[in-house]
């Protein structure tokens, strides 16, 4: 099965085709022509995955899927959230992204509880057929107090979920997929797809 997979991000791709399996062929926009910016405008991560997913079905109509994920820190009231992949403003990179959520973690109340607690959200968005279908996964965890880790991308190098000893950077790749957010909503997403072949 071909899906078309609304991002740019070559790790994004890697990862869900890991997850995906041998039985589906993601095709990313570009590889069809397709060189614009996919419009990610939302106030949430819901809305993200939705906007990115009807754009690319509307340009092209053939299945296709679409995922924002979020990072939410409970001490800072569910930052960086919806703008977790420019947290550090635009044209900056997840390393600028991660430097500045440990500066803001040294800056809260340390009376407050769990300062270091966060949760990633992942929503997946599918078009088949013109009719929508979304899928979601969480994780649980801590924010590092710094970086370790060489693999993943994005916060990966400071967030330990939960019942690890370790970061998502830590981890291989396996490893990470079997417990991850994307993995839990990617997971969804390949039991659907098996139930329309």
């Amino acid at each position: 099965m071909e899906l078309i997979f609304a991002t740019g991000n070559p790790n994004k791709l890697k990862e869900a085709s890991e997850i995906l399996g041998k039985g589906v062929t993601l095709i990313m926009p570009k590889k069809l022509g397709f060189r614009g910016e996919i419009p990610e405008t939302g106030d949430t991560i819901d809305a993200n995955s939705k906007m990115k997913c009807r754009f690319i079905w509307n340009k092209f109509h053939k299945t296709c899927f679409a995922d924002d994920t979020a990072l939410e820190v409970t001490s800072l009231d569910g930052a960086p959230g919806v703008h977790s992949a420019r947290y550090a403003g635009e044209g900056h990179d997840d390393a600028a992204n991660r430097a500045k959520l440990l500066e803001a973690l040294t800056k809260v109340d340390k009376r407050k509880k769990n300062i270091r607690e966060a949760r990633f959200r992942t929503v997946v968005t599918l078009i088949h057929k013109g009719t929508m279908y979304t899928f979601e996964g969480k994780m649980k965890g801590t924010i590092a107090e710094k970086e370790s880790g060489e693999g993943g991308f994005g916060y990966d190098s400071i967030f330990i979920p939960e019942g690890c000893s370790c970061t998502f950077a830590e981890m291989s790749e396996n490893q990470k997929n079997a417990i991850s957010h994307r993995g839990i909503a990617m997971r969804k997403l390949a039991n659907f797809l098996s139930q329309l072949k």
